[in-house]
């Protein structure tokens, strides 16, 4: 016999409560939630919150337009949130709201959701209320209920402050990495500069896309979103690339890419990011939002110029001068007008080896710390979808074995 269920338009009601200006401003995470908003960092709200929708504890808060990834969830606090989202009262004495918290968060029910949106990219994929409402939820005793969510209560919490410890550790990393950076700027009091423009010649290609590209043989085309890497820590092995019709213009011939060049995207995102052409890039072409910088071989390692670009006192200098409203773009003559100390050639690589070797250490750890990370999180979603699906009893279960070759 099936088990009994519910829509959701049974246990919800619309929150119709706006202002609240001694109110945290809350957001919703497809990761976790609701959470109160941090407000040093991104998108400052309007000063006018008059129209803001109140959220109590215990209201299921719902972002229509990313749903679909997770953007959901019943908070923990008291607060006000944008008016595009819903704000949904639940019925208490028909579902406990951590459990349909975790619930609606297991891996059928997002998949669920996933299906009744709509596909609007690149802005969102829309969730009609028509086809929310209609989803139906398993009929359980709110006594079952209660002890599903303190199980997964306590079992989350525990997994997310491992994550969190993780998370802390990569900041760590990503710290000690830009230290070693630093190591690229360094040189002895009396140490002569000169201008990067003096040593370098500086290009951008005129072309934006495919358009002026004419000819029918290969060649490869980097944009900013070609320099994989995070900001100011160049990752110098091949780039990502794309393939794309070679160009017959001069301009493009002017931005053909030789092994040593070093790759500064200019704008947007991408503003700092730096990387280091290879035998395995060369031929290719740069887009005009990508910076070419070719340095005199004869005076200038590639390698050591691309890490002392992305060392943060360069970065910062470059950063602090970008210009533009919603676009960041940084300009070539801040570019050219870069001071870099004059040291010998075989100093250079010898600097360049040794930071390369003490990075390539770094991401190692990071990268066996971001595979724990999936991991973890991949074992913390089976782990409610189980829960919730009725896979195990929750009052005789231990969740401990999700943490199964996963250490701090």
């Amino acid at each position: 016999m099936s088990q009994a269920s519910i829509p959701l338009w049974t246990i919800l009601r619309s929150r119709e409560q706006y202002g609240g200006p001694d109110l945290p401003l809350l957001t919703v995470k497809s990761e976790s939630g609701v959470e109160v908003r941090d407000l040093s960092q991104g998108r400052q709200p309007s000063e006018d919150m008059s129209s803001y929708r109140v959220v109590q504890q215990g209201d299921l808060v719902v972002n229509r337009l990313w749903a679909r990834f997770g953007a959901y969830g019943t908070s923990q606090h008291a607060g006000v949130i944008s008016p595009a989202y819903w704000v949904l009262d639940v019925e208490n004495s028909k579902v406990d709201s951590r459990y349909l918290h975790h619930l609606l968060r297991s891996e059928p029910y997002r998949q669920e959701i996933g299906r009744r949106s709509k596909n609007m990219p690149p802005n969102g994929f829309d969730l009609p209320w028509d086809q929310f409402k209609k989803i139906e939820l398993p009929v359980l005793p709110l006594e079952e209920q209660r002890r599903i969510a303190d199980f997964l209560d306590a079992e989350t919490a525990r997994i997310d402050a491992l994550a969190a410890a993780m998370n802390s550790q990569d900041l760590s990393l990503k710290q000690r990495r830009l230290r070693v950076l630093d190591f690229a700027s360094e040189h002895t009091p009396g140490t002569p500069f000169a201008r990067l423009g003096y040593l370098s010649s500086l290009v951008t290609s005129g072309s934006r896309g495919w358009g002026d590209f004419v000819s029918d043989t290969g060649a490869l085309f980097f944009r900013s979103a070609n320099l994989h890497s995070d900001r100011v820590q160049p990752k110098l092995t091949n780039l990502v690339y794309v393939q794309v019709p070679a160009a017959a213009s001069s301009e493009a011939q002017r931005s053909r890419i030789e092994p040593g060049d070093v790759l500064v995207g200019i704008t947007g995102a991408n503003a700092g990011w730096v990387c280091m052409a290879n035998g395995d890039v060369a031929g290719g072409h740069v887009s005009q939002h990508v910076c070419l910088v070719r340095p005199d071989k004869r005076q200038i390692n590639g390698k050591w110029l691309a890490f002392l670009i992305a060392a943060p006192v360069t970065q910062s200098k470059l950063m602090g001068n970008q210009y533009g409203g919603t676009k960041t773009q940084l300009s070539l003559p801040d570019i050219r007008d870069i001071r870099i100390p004059v040291l010998p050639l075989e100093q250079q690589m010898q600097m360049a080896r040794s930071i390369e070797q003490q990075i390539d250490a770094l991401d190692r750890q990071r990268l066996l710390r971001q595979r724990q990370l999936a991991l973890l999180t991949e074992r913390r979603q089976a782990l409610i979808t189980a829960a919730v699906t009725g896979q195990f009893d929750v009052s005789t279960a231990s969740g401990r074995n999700v943490m199964d070759g996963v250490t701090a």
